[in-house]
């Protein structure tokens, strides 16, 4: 029986970062093929208020640690595969970059994946004069852009052997969550699809705006712009409890759900070679005890 763990993790550059409770860890393939390590702590911008710990609003402030802790760990795996000469960047200046990149990066999403749809859709009012018809035409717009992006840059050399480590993460957490030690053969022929992925995450988000849009009807082209942008926190908060219920619910209906996600992420996983996994197993061992966490829950003992 599948257990949670409470790993999470996502690929970086030519490594994975793992992360279990408030620590961290990035593991990167040096040119010269040995793995560099760099472990650290991260607990959120919003660790200290409270009310971000309620369900529904939790999901809201854990995407945005997600999205910052994601881009300090892209830029700690980048200064491993610089030029030696380069000097890396002061703290200063990388958290200058990592806020502006958070930022620009957030709002060419909502640009791209909630306004673009809409005004895509307008175009077909003469066509489609019913609200409710264009609303669900909107979202599977959304959903074939975002599939359709992923296509695209998965053809680049660099984003393929990034979806390859992806695969890798996701494999290792999957070979602990059902009780197997953890090596290479065991983790290979793990799956490389999980449900409580960030990748099922945003079709939750696209698929539960459709659903809420049909519920808020406004008048004006205005309104239903803003309103899109306005429920956001919303629809980040509600696709992330039913991520977590997910992720830890066999139930016939959560996993009917989840299949979606689980399809899309045939396309930004892909299967990853024995030396990428063992990237992927450092970087696990350096925030979890996986030999403790199987023998308190499964009947092994294990192994190493």
């Amino acid at each position: 029986m599948k257990k949670s763990s409470n790993i999470g993790g996502q690929a970086v550059l030519e490594g994975i970062m793992m992360k279990h409770g408030d620590e961290f860890a990035v593991a990167v393939r040096k040119a010269d093929g040995e793995i560099a390590v760099q472990k650290e702590e991260y607990k959120g911008k919003f660790s200290s208020w409270k009310f971000t710990k309620l369900p529904f609003i939790r999901g809201v402030f854990n995407f945005i640690d997600s999205l910052v802790l994601g881009i300090k760990t892209l830029m700690i795996s980048a200064s491993y595969i610089e030029d030696e000469e380069e000097e890396k960047l002061d703290e200063k200046k990388e958290k200058l970059i990592m806020t502006l990149t958070t930022i620009v990066s957030f709002v060419i999403a909502i640009g791209v994946f909630m306004i673009l749809p809409y005004f895509l859709i307008s175009l077909l009012k003469p066509l489609i004069p019913s609200y409710g018809v264009r609303t669900v035409i909107e979202g599977f717009i959304r959903i074939a852009i975002f599939v359709g992006y992923i296509l695209l840059v998965s053809r680049m050399e660099d984003i393929r052997r990034t979806f390859m480590y992806h695969g890798a993460e996701h494999k290792c957490i999957n070979c602990i969550e059902n009780g197997l030690p953890l090596t290479v053969e065991n983790v290979a022929k793990s799956s490389r699809q999980h449900k409580r992925c960030g990748t099922s995450f945003l079709f939750f988000v696209m698929a539960i705006s459709i659903i809420l849009l049909l519920l808020i009807q406004v008048e004006t082209p205005i309104l239903r712009i803003v309103i899109r942008i306005a429920l956001m926190p919303v629809i980040a908060g509600i696709s992330y409890e039913v991520l977590k219920l997910a992720g830890r619910s066999d139930n016939f209906l959560v996993n009917l759900f989840s299949k979606p996600g689980l399809w899309i992420q045939k396309l930004t996983t892909k299967e990853p070679d024995a030396s990428m996994i063992e990237v992927a197993i450092v970087a696990v061992e350096e925030v979890f005890d996986w030999r403790a966490y199987e023998r308190e829950n499964f009947d092994i003992q294990a192994g190493a």
